[in-house]
Formats: C-alpha cells, structure tokens, sequence
C-alpha cells in the first residue's frame, strides 16, 4: 500500500540531505538511526531514493536535519515556491534553499550551483565558523 505521504514529500531531497549531512558528520547509517529511531534500512532506501517514509519518519528526520518540513515538500509547478529557512541553518543550506527557488534554474543546474557554493564555502571559511 503506497503511503499517501509520497505524493507530498521529494524523498529525493531529503535523501540527498540526509546522506550530505551524515558524511558531513562521519555517521554512518547505524549511528542515524540510533539518533533518530528511523531504522537502518529505512535510511538507506530514502537515501538510494527508493523510500517512501511515513510522517512519523519525516518528522524526525527533518527534525534531525534541523531542516523546515517544507524544504522537502513537492511544489505545484504554478505555486511559487517560499525560501523557508531558520536563521541557525548554515550558509550553504540557504543559498541552496534560494537557487532551487530560482524558476530562471533547472533543478540540476540549482543543484549544480549548490554543491560548487558548498565547495567553495568550506574552502574559504576561517575554522570554525562553517
């Protein structure tokens, strides 16, 4: 049975945040889990983009991310899409939060543009204040 949630969430995004930001971290699928009571194999479908979490999931793993729900909610190509972050969120999640926004950008080029940003962030930051 198809959870209805998987019409609403981009499991994609929050694959792709998830492992981002457990290699950021040096986590590895197990250590996630523990953390946030999401088994192993659930991450590692969601990672792969091959799971469907149910909302109990979403809520912990966004609020593992410290990420706003919405930044994985699929958007009606006619909406325009809000730039939703909290002010505590690094540097390079909001600057990716305004380029998937762009509707001048294809969503690869955004992601594209994300990750070149994050490179050079980190490049250039003085220690500590990533």
């Amino acid at each position: 049975m198809a959870d209805k949630n998987e019409n609403f969430i981009n499991t994609v995004e929050l694959g792709r945040a998830i492992k981002r930001r457990r290699e950021e971290l040096g986590l590895s699928l197990r250590d996630v889990a523990d953390v946030t009571n999401v088994s192993a194999s659930t991450l590692s479908r969601i990672e792969n983009g091959t799971g469907k979490p149910d909302a109990d999931n979403i809520a912990r793993l966004t609020g593992w991310l410290d990420m706003p729900i919405d930044r994985v909610m699929n958007k009606q190509a006619s909406e325009v899409e809000p730039v939703i972050y909290y002010p505590h969120e690094a540097m390079p999640e909001i600057v990716e939060a305004h380029l998937r926004a762009d509707k001048k950008l294809t969503p690869e080029t955004a992601r594209a543009l994300s990750e070149l940003f994050r490179v050079a962030y980190k490049q250039f930051s003085k220690p500590g204040e990533e």
